[in-house]
């Protein structure tokens, strides 16, 4: 067993990194770490995480010698509904972005199965060492009240149609009448209660008792889908991970029901046929050869190459990679991401999401649920078309970066559709241009939209010019949250916290 010099946190938020430190400093392992980052991120990260929304984590433990992924995502609502032809409360808000507006469903209707305060007490219970109420303490604090940051003020500012739908959140983000802004107090009293709760009984009222029936009883009065009995069969699933072979590396990442790690490992299968890069990064070169890349994966997935066994299969034919390489060489929404080590070698990569947040708060627990049964990229056959009780499928890829049986990368990312492409590009700086973490995560982005490709500032002119050549280009004006946000870490030596979304990094020695 390998023991290092200090444990590390990287993630979305200064006081989430602190609060995982602090776990860590007092004697907790990274899983005591990881799920002390995940009640705290869902207090000071609102418009990005909720305890109402779901999430992977992905662990490497020293006692079990086994690298474990815990799937906690949300499963489609409906089991038990007396009224399966109901029309549900689920209607756009419009959100004004930069120079864009986008519309977002919302509403009682929009809200899957929660599985994110059950996925974080289900892995306290299996890996965590520390009492559960001092896990929590950090997240009970918070939310009596911490100072608004600008990232998440930033946040809070576009989705105000959503934070401010039903008079819970008025009162939470509006209060006073006057919406919260960057440097402004925040208090959830409702949420500091119901932590303070959970560390009592462990979160049974929200799935079994007393609010699941709140819960149940609002949402039949007011045409969502959600029901007491979804609640009450919530289930998290451990699966094995995903693994990829890369260089003289393992990627592993998230499997079914993500579909991120199904599209980074066929990337990284097909970078791997090739020698590492012999032109310098940001080079006309590597934004051509990515480019390529990105435009290919985009295609094969376009062709129903979404699950391991259809990209194993597709792997196996010479005459499919020869293809596929002529290609490349040719051309020649809310999620936050934690990533954790700590000194005894114990590793956790956790991603989550609450979608926007469906404006709807489970009573008496200030928990926004998320709107996943309102995001058309997980529902590409219309909104409402699964059964109950099927876990939705997700872009979150939370992995490890192994080599000769050692996690040498702690790693994952938010950013919807952009969540495989910032991993792969990161993941590539640091495997084959030898750079270091903080410059692989800080480095201007790519994205090929599937008509143009999106680039961030930063790349030479000249290199540019070569790639308008080839592609239309949307070059932006700055880095944006919408290229992702990778929070890594190397553990015992570094972490990196993505600038992009308020990334921050937290050390403890010894």
């Amino acid at each position: 067993m390998k023991i290092y010099t200090k444990s590390i946190a990287a993630t979305g938020h200064e006081e989430v990194s602190r609060a995982a430190a602090e776990i860590m400093e007092n004697g907790g392992n990274a899983f005591d770490a990881i799920v002390a980052a995940g009640f705290a991120s869902s207090v000071v990260e609102p418009a990005l995480n909720s305890l109402g929304g779901g999430g992977f984590l992905l662990g490497n433990s020293v006692k079990h010698g086994e690298k474990l992924f815990f799937d906690f995502f949300v499963d489609t609502p409906g089991r038990g509904h007396e009224r399966p032809d109901l029309e549900p409360h689920f209607f756009p808000v419009t959100v004004s972005f930069s120079g864009s507006d986008q519309d977002f469903n919302v509403g009682l209707g929009s809200a899957a199965v929660p599985g994110t305060l059950k996925g974080l007490l289900h892995i306290h219970k299996r890996l965590g060492r520390m009492d559960l109420k001092d896990v929590i303490h950090p997240a009970v604090s918070l939310a009596g009240e911490h100072i608004l940051n600008e990232k998440q003020a930033h946040f809070l500012k576009l989705l105000k149609p959503i934070m401010t739908l039903f008079p819970e959140g008025m009162s939470i983000y509006q209060p006073g009448g006057r919406y919260l802004q960057i440097h402004d107090v925040l208090r959830n009293d409702a949420l500091k209660t119901f932590l303070q709760q959970i560390a009592m009984d462990g979160g049974e009222s929200f799935y079994f008792g007393e609010i699941a029936e709140m819960i149940g009883r609002e949402m039949k009065e007011g045409d969502g889908l959600l029901t007491r009995e979804d609640l009450t069969a919530y289930e998290v699933k451990e699966r094995s991970p995903m693994q990829v072979s890369f260089r003289d590396y393992v990627l592993f990442t998230a499997p079914p029901p993500s579909v991120g790690g199904t599209l980074i490992g066929l990337s990284l299968s097909l970078l791997s046929r090739d020698d590492a890069a012999g032109y310098p990064f940001a080079s006309s070169e590597y934004l051509l050869h990515t480019t390529a890349l990105m435009q290919e994966v985009e295609k094969l997935r376009g062709q129903g190459c979404i699950t391991p066994d259809d990209y194993r299969r597709f792997l196996a034919d010479d005459r499919n990679i020869a293809k596929s390489a002529d290609s490349i060489r040719l051309f020649s929404r809310g999620t936050t991401h934690m990533s954790i080590a700590d000194k005894d070698g114990n590793c956790a990569s956790m991603t989550c999401s609450n979608g926007e947040g469906s404006g709807y708060f489970a009573p008496d627990t200030g928990v926004m649920l998320n709107n996943m049964m309102g995001e058309d990229d997980l529902h590409p056959d219309g909104f409402h078309s699964s059964p109950p009780g099927q876990r939705v499928a997700s872009m979150m890829s939370p992995s490890l970066l192994v080599k000769d049986g050692e996690v040498k990368l702690v790693i994952g990312s938010g950013g919807s559709k952009r969540i495989r492409t910032a991993l792969s590009q990161v993941l590539v700086q640091v495997t084959d241009f030898d750079r270091s973490l903080q410059d692989a995560v800080d480095a201007p982005r790519l994205y090929w939209d599937g008509e143009i490709l999106q680039l961030e500032p930063g790349f030479p002119g000249e290199a540019v010019k070569k790639l308008e050549e080839k592609v239309k280009l949307n070059q932006w004006e700055k880095k944006g949250v919408y290229f992702g946000g990778v929070h890594a870490v190397v553990p015992g030596k570094a972490g990196a916290g993505d600038p992009r979304r308020g990334g921050a990094v937290c050390e403890v020695s010894g």
